[in-house]
Protein backbone atom coordinates (compact mmCIF):
# COMPACT_ATOMS: atom_id res chain seq x y z
CA UNK A 1 0.00 0.00 0.00
CA UNK A 2 1.18 3.56 -0.60
CA UNK A 3 0.32 6.90 0.76
CA UNK A 4 0.84 9.02 -1.81
CA UNK A 5 -0.54 10.94 -4.68
CA UNK A 6 0.03 10.56 -7.86
CA UNK A 7 -0.92 12.09 -11.38
CA UNK A 8 -1.63 9.86 -14.62
CA UNK A 9 -0.79 12.15 -18.26
CA UNK A 10 -1.84 9.86 -20.75
CA UNK A 11 -5.48 8.26 -20.65
CA UNK A 12 -4.72 5.48 -22.88
CA UNK A 13 -4.76 1.79 -22.16
CA UNK A 14 -1.66 1.94 -20.28
CA UNK A 15 -3.00 5.23 -18.40
CA UNK A 16 -5.76 2.88 -17.37
CA UNK A 17 -3.97 0.31 -16.53
CA UNK A 18 -1.75 2.77 -14.24
CA UNK A 19 -5.27 4.10 -12.56
CA UNK A 20 -6.65 1.06 -12.01
CA UNK A 21 -3.74 -0.73 -10.40
CA UNK A 22 -2.85 2.51 -8.09
CA UNK A 23 -6.09 2.43 -6.52
CA UNK A 24 -5.88 -0.84 -5.86
CA UNK A 25 -2.76 -0.18 -4.05
CA UNK A 26 -4.19 2.53 -2.05
CA UNK A 27 -2.35 5.68 -4.33
CA UNK A 28 -4.87 8.53 -3.95
CA UNK A 29 -5.22 9.61 -7.77
CA UNK A 30 -5.23 13.16 -8.43
CA UNK A 31 -5.80 13.54 -11.72
CA UNK A 32 -5.85 11.91 -15.34
CA UNK A 33 -5.11 13.50 -18.12
CA UNK A 34 -5.97 13.02 -21.72
CA UNK A 35 -3.59 13.82 -24.44
CA UNK A 36 -6.23 16.61 -26.12
CA UNK A 37 -6.15 18.21 -22.14
CA UNK A 38 -2.17 18.53 -22.07
CA UNK A 39 -2.36 20.07 -25.67
CA UNK A 40 1.62 19.77 -26.16
CA UNK A 41 1.92 20.72 -22.24
CA UNK A 42 0.46 23.91 -22.11
CA UNK A 43 -2.45 22.64 -20.10
CA UNK A 44 -0.48 20.59 -17.42
CA UNK A 45 0.18 22.51 -13.94
CA UNK A 46 0.79 21.43 -10.12
CA UNK A 47 -2.72 22.64 -10.14
CA UNK A 48 -4.33 21.09 -13.11
CA UNK A 49 -2.80 17.99 -12.38
CA UNK A 50 -4.20 18.12 -8.26
CA UNK A 51 -1.09 18.77 -7.21
CA UNK A 52 0.30 15.04 -6.81
CA UNK A 53 3.16 13.85 -5.01
CA UNK A 54 5.01 12.76 -8.85
CA UNK A 55 2.86 12.03 -12.34
CA UNK A 56 3.10 9.14 -14.44
CA UNK A 57 3.59 9.97 -18.23
CA UNK A 58 2.49 7.97 -20.96
CA UNK A 59 1.45 9.45 -23.98
CA UNK A 60 2.95 9.72 -27.45
CA UNK A 61 6.69 10.55 -28.53
CA UNK A 62 5.42 14.14 -30.19
CA UNK A 63 3.56 15.25 -27.44
CA UNK A 64 5.87 13.67 -24.07
CA UNK A 65 8.53 15.90 -24.03
CA UNK A 66 6.25 18.82 -23.90
CA UNK A 67 4.42 17.02 -21.09
CA UNK A 68 7.47 16.26 -19.33
CA UNK A 69 8.97 19.43 -19.12
CA UNK A 70 5.83 21.21 -18.19
CA UNK A 71 5.85 19.13 -15.35
CA UNK A 72 9.05 19.62 -14.62
CA UNK A 73 9.00 23.62 -14.80
CA UNK A 74 5.76 22.98 -11.81
CA UNK A 75 8.29 21.07 -10.12
CA UNK A 76 6.20 17.79 -10.47
CA UNK A 77 8.30 15.22 -10.33
CA UNK A 78 8.05 13.12 -12.82
CA UNK A 79 8.22 8.88 -14.22
CA UNK A 80 8.29 8.68 -18.26
CA UNK A 81 7.09 5.98 -19.37
CA UNK A 82 6.73 7.07 -23.43
CA UNK A 83 9.81 5.90 -25.89
CA UNK A 84 10.89 7.36 -29.07
CA UNK A 85 11.68 10.57 -27.80
CA UNK A 86 15.32 10.06 -26.69
CA UNK A 87 16.85 12.90 -28.78
CA UNK A 88 15.88 15.27 -26.59
CA UNK A 89 16.78 13.25 -23.26
CA UNK A 90 19.74 16.08 -22.90
CA UNK A 91 17.42 18.48 -23.01
CA UNK A 92 15.08 17.29 -20.64
CA UNK A 93 17.93 16.24 -18.50
CA UNK A 94 18.97 19.79 -18.09
CA UNK A 95 15.56 21.16 -17.45
CA UNK A 96 15.31 18.78 -14.35
CA UNK A 97 18.57 19.67 -12.77
CA UNK A 98 17.69 23.09 -13.41
CA UNK A 99 14.41 23.02 -11.70
CA UNK A 100 15.97 20.72 -8.92
CA UNK A 101 13.06 17.86 -10.06
CA UNK A 102 13.06 14.44 -9.91
CA UNK A 103 12.86 12.78 -13.05
CA UNK A 104 12.45 9.27 -13.92
CA UNK A 105 12.78 7.73 -17.46
CA UNK A 106 12.86 3.58 -18.93
CA UNK A 107 12.47 2.52 -21.90
CA UNK A 108 10.17 -0.34 -20.15
CA UNK A 109 8.96 -0.75 -16.32
CA UNK A 110 9.03 -4.58 -16.21
CA UNK A 111 11.44 -5.43 -13.82
CA UNK A 112 12.19 -8.89 -15.90
CA UNK A 113 12.91 -6.62 -19.16
CA UNK A 114 15.69 -4.64 -16.45
CA UNK A 115 16.78 -8.09 -15.62
CA UNK A 116 17.38 -8.89 -19.27
CA UNK A 117 19.01 -6.32 -20.18
CA UNK A 118 21.17 -6.67 -17.73
CA UNK A 119 21.68 -10.50 -18.95
CA UNK A 120 22.12 -9.10 -22.34
CA UNK A 121 25.29 -7.09 -21.11
CA UNK A 122 27.00 -10.32 -19.49
CA UNK A 123 25.71 -12.58 -22.12
CA UNK A 124 27.23 -10.06 -24.64
CA UNK A 125 30.49 -10.28 -22.47
CA UNK A 126 30.52 -13.92 -22.49
CA UNK A 127 30.17 -14.41 -26.30
CA UNK A 128 32.65 -11.74 -27.44
CA UNK A 129 35.64 -14.08 -27.75
CA UNK A 130 32.97 -16.61 -29.97
CA UNK A 131 32.92 -15.33 -33.44
CA UNK A 132 30.94 -18.26 -34.91
CA UNK A 133 28.15 -16.98 -33.35
CA UNK A 134 25.59 -14.04 -34.83
CA UNK A 135 23.68 -11.66 -32.49
CA UNK A 136 19.89 -10.52 -33.57
CA UNK A 137 17.20 -8.87 -31.87
CA UNK A 138 13.30 -9.34 -32.57
CA UNK A 139 10.85 -7.68 -30.84
CA UNK A 140 7.33 -7.76 -31.43
CA UNK A 141 4.44 -5.49 -30.75
CA UNK A 142 0.79 -4.53 -30.43
CA UNK A 143 -0.18 -3.02 -33.86
CA UNK A 144 -0.59 0.52 -32.35
CA UNK A 145 2.91 0.92 -31.01
CA UNK A 146 4.69 3.95 -32.80
CA UNK A 147 8.65 3.46 -32.48
CA UNK A 148 10.00 0.91 -34.49
CA UNK A 149 12.74 -0.47 -33.14
CA UNK A 150 11.48 -0.14 -29.55
CA UNK A 151 12.63 1.72 -26.56
CA UNK A 152 13.58 -1.89 -24.73
CA UNK A 153 14.68 -3.52 -28.24
CA UNK A 154 17.33 -0.39 -28.23
CA UNK A 155 18.46 -0.92 -24.90
CA UNK A 156 18.65 -4.92 -24.90
CA UNK A 157 20.47 -4.01 -28.11
CA UNK A 158 23.58 -1.53 -26.61
CA UNK A 159 23.55 -3.63 -23.79
CA UNK A 160 25.40 -6.03 -25.85
CA UNK A 161 26.61 -4.46 -28.72
CA UNK A 162 28.60 -2.45 -25.71
CA UNK A 163 30.14 -5.68 -24.84
CA UNK A 164 30.50 -7.29 -28.77
CA UNK A 165 31.94 -4.57 -29.96
CA UNK A 166 29.89 -4.85 -33.04
CA UNK A 167 26.27 -3.62 -33.25
CA UNK A 168 23.08 -5.78 -33.11
CA UNK A 169 20.51 -5.99 -35.66
CA UNK A 170 16.65 -5.58 -34.75
CA UNK A 171 13.92 -7.22 -36.41
CA UNK A 172 10.50 -5.24 -35.19
CA UNK A 173 7.32 -7.08 -35.67
CA UNK A 174 3.75 -5.22 -34.97
CA UNK A 175 0.58 -7.21 -34.83
CA UNK A 176 -2.76 -7.46 -33.15
CA UNK A 177 -2.55 -6.72 -28.83
CA UNK A 178 1.16 -7.82 -28.29
CA UNK A 179 1.65 -6.42 -25.23
CA UNK A 180 5.75 -6.88 -25.71
CA UNK A 181 8.39 -9.80 -26.58
CA UNK A 182 11.66 -9.53 -26.85
CA UNK A 183 13.79 -11.98 -27.51
CA UNK A 184 18.13 -11.93 -28.11
CA UNK A 185 19.41 -14.84 -30.28
CA UNK A 186 22.88 -15.92 -30.42
CA UNK A 187 23.69 -18.18 -33.29
CA UNK A 188 25.53 -20.77 -34.63
CA UNK A 189 26.47 -22.81 -37.25
CA UNK A 190 25.49 -26.12 -35.27
CA UNK A 191 23.71 -24.40 -31.98
CA UNK A 192 21.46 -21.32 -30.83
CA UNK A 193 21.30 -19.83 -27.56
CA UNK A 194 18.05 -17.00 -26.54
CA UNK A 195 16.96 -15.13 -24.33
CA UNK A 196 13.54 -13.90 -24.22
CA UNK A 197 11.27 -12.08 -22.15
CA UNK A 198 7.31 -12.31 -22.55
CA UNK A 199 5.05 -9.62 -21.23
CA UNK A 200 1.85 -11.45 -20.81
CA UNK A 201 -0.55 -8.61 -19.43
CA UNK A 202 0.12 -4.62 -19.28
CA UNK A 203 -0.21 -4.54 -16.12
CA UNK A 204 3.01 -5.46 -15.82
CA UNK A 205 4.59 -2.42 -17.19
CA UNK A 206 1.87 -0.53 -14.51
CA UNK A 207 3.22 -1.99 -11.67
CA UNK A 208 6.96 -1.10 -12.52
CA UNK A 209 5.85 2.22 -13.22
CA UNK A 210 4.10 2.52 -9.58
CA UNK A 211 7.16 0.84 -7.83
CA UNK A 212 9.22 3.62 -9.90
CA UNK A 213 6.79 6.59 -8.16
CA UNK A 214 7.07 5.31 -5.22
CA UNK A 215 10.81 5.63 -5.08
CA UNK A 216 10.88 8.94 -7.37
CA UNK A 217 9.11 10.78 -4.29
CA UNK A 218 11.29 12.87 -2.62
CA UNK A 219 13.68 12.54 -4.58
CA UNK A 220 16.01 15.26 -7.07
CA UNK A 221 17.97 14.08 -10.45
CA UNK A 222 17.59 11.97 -13.55
CA UNK A 223 17.07 8.50 -12.70
CA UNK A 224 16.47 4.97 -14.54
CA UNK A 225 15.36 1.82 -13.09
CA UNK A 226 18.60 0.52 -13.03
CA UNK A 227 18.64 3.30 -9.73
CA UNK A 228 14.89 1.90 -8.77
CA UNK A 229 16.75 -1.82 -8.88
CA UNK A 230 19.64 -1.27 -7.44
CA UNK A 231 21.14 -3.17 -10.21
CA UNK A 232 25.12 -3.34 -10.24
CA UNK A 233 27.52 -0.97 -12.25
CA UNK A 234 27.98 -0.95 -15.67
CA UNK A 235 31.33 -2.56 -16.32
Amino acid sequence: MSNHSVAIIGDGKMGQAIRQLAVEHGWRVTAVVGERESAEGVGISRLSLGEPDVAVEFTQPSASVANVTACLRERVPVVVGTTGWYDSLPEVTRIATETGTGLLWSPNFSLGVNVLIELARYAGKLMSTLEDFDAHIVETHHSRKKDAPSGTAIAIGKAASDQLDRPVPTTSVRTGSVPGTHELIFDGSFEQLSLTHVARDRRVFAEGALKAADWLVGRKGVFTMRDVLELPARS
